[in-house]
């Protein structure tokens, strides 16, 4: 009997397997090592930036519009400045509530005028350094808080923008300074009769320095810090009380005044109106 292997065609296709498989996949063919990328944090200036531009879009042309003071309110005028620049705002007046506002919105090509000229202000808009669940405020930690209240009790509607941080659940919660601006005569006087109208709350009043001297508001007048170490309990009675005092010009103590508050935070940007 013939073989099998001799029944095979000479054509027939024969097929091999290698001696040795190779499974490792070739080097240029290798999986990446992917590293999960950290977004960076925002910082409390983004948050600033992010309350100031959603803050900007509540103002149309032909507006006038009181400037606030103060690091968020500077984002403000900047943003302003740039649409101004632009063309898409026209025919602004700004009114602001500081020196340092008022350079920086000359520098910014922003027209500008005064409360004597326009006693009528369609919006303001500012910063704050404390808000409660009532959107009262404390303002003035800057210096301008006389000014501040003037343009934006003179205001139609007064927009605030601040970061998260700023959020209190009382005013003076925050334990930093609630400002009271004082005339310049005897105001020891003053600072003693302010401690002493605040004796149970454990109030620490201090008079406000610049460098080892006496800071001077753009009014000519000082500043009494005071520090509470639990939040007022009536504000509107507290803001009473301090302005009965002779030789008290003003007080942080805005209340009542806040039509929306626009605060930035890690989740997005929040705002409240009453």
């Amino acid at each position: 009997m013939a073989s099998s292997l001799s029944l095979l065609s000479p054509h027939a296709l024969i097929l091999r397997t290698p001696k040795t498989l190779n499974l490792r996949t070739p080097s240029h063919r290798r999986p990446l090592c992917i590293k999960a990328r950290t977004v960076p944090a925002l910082t409390q200036d983004d948050l600033k930036k992010l309350a100031a531009d959603k803050a900007v879009e509540y103002v149309k042309s032909g507006m006038v519009l009181g400037l606030g003071t103060g690091s968020t309110a500077a984002f403000v005028v900047s943003k302003l400045g740039e649409l101004i620049k632009s063309g898409e705002l026209t025919d602004i007046v700004g009114v602001p509530t500081s020196k340092r506002t008022e350079d920086q919105a000359r520098s910014l090509g922003i027209p500008l005028s005064i409360l004597d000229d326009h006693p009528r202000i369609d919006l303001a808009i500012d910063g704050a350094d404390e808000v409660d669940p009532n959107l009262d405020l404390v303002k003035g930690r800057g210096g301008a808080l006389l000014r501040e209240k003037m343009v934006e009790a003179a205001s139609e509607k007064f927009v605030v923008v601040a970061d998260e941080t700023k959020l209190v659940t009382g005013l003076g919660g925050s334990g930093l300074a609630m400002p009271v601006e004082v005339v310049q005569f005897c105001w020891k006087y003053n600072l003693i009769r302010l401690q002493e109208l605040f004796k149970e709350e454990g109030v620490e009043a201090k008079l406000r320095l610049e460098g080892d001297k006496p800071y001077v508001t753009d009014n000519y007048n000082y500043i009494v810090d005071l520090y509470f170490k639990s939040p007022i309990k009536d504000g509107p009675a507290a803001g009473k009380e301090i302005s009965v005092l002779e030789g008290v010009v003003e007080h942080g103590l805005f209340l009542n005044m806040a039509t929306a508050v626009i605060i930035a935070g890690k989740e997005g940007v929040d705002v409240q109106t009453k």
